[in-house]
């Protein structure tokens, strides 16, 4: 029987107008702005949670197949409702991806997996909520897939 994990705790302070501080209790702080001037608003924030959250899956994916990547870089939209709130309806993720040997198959495979089994990220959002993606591989676009 595995021990559970303790649960994530965050801090959030007010910094003046629509700015708030963030992070763990004594750890690094990111600045959050509603209106996208001082550091990302909080929808660009959750986007950025599972972009990171997928792309530390797929690193390890990919090094566990001796696929080292020279970079990766995810764009991600979130289109959202026009209603209060407006929330995130659909999300689209394109992961870049550089290197030498990277063989298309592996790294879609590696994404798939980070976003129907591994990120925790995803799985806290809506699961009904449409999530596409598509690899990018030295430039060379592939096929969209749903999540």
């Amino acid at each position: 029987m595995s021990t559970p994990k303790p649960p994530s705790r965050v801090v959030v302070s007010w910094t003046g107008g629509h700015r708030f501080d963030a992070g763990r209790p004594g750890g690094p702080r990111i600045h959050v702005d509603s209106a996208g001037q001082a550091g990302p608003s909080p929808v660009e924030t959750l986007l950025s949670a599972l972009a990171s959250c997928t792309a530390v899956d797929v690193v390890e994916i990919l090094q566990k197949r001796r696929t080292p990547l020279d970079s990766l870089e995810i764009e991600v939209t979130g289109d959202r409702a026009n209603a209060v709130p407006a929330r995130v309806t659909r999300i689209a993720l394109a992961f870049h991806m550089r290197g030498e040997g990277i063989e298309r198959a592996h790294a879609e495979r590696a994404v798939e997996l980070a976003l129907t089994k591994y990120c925790s990220v995803r799985d806290s959002l809506d699961p009904a909520m449409p999530i596409e993606w598509i690899v990018v591989i030295d430039g060379e676009r592939g096929e969209t897939r749903a999540a």
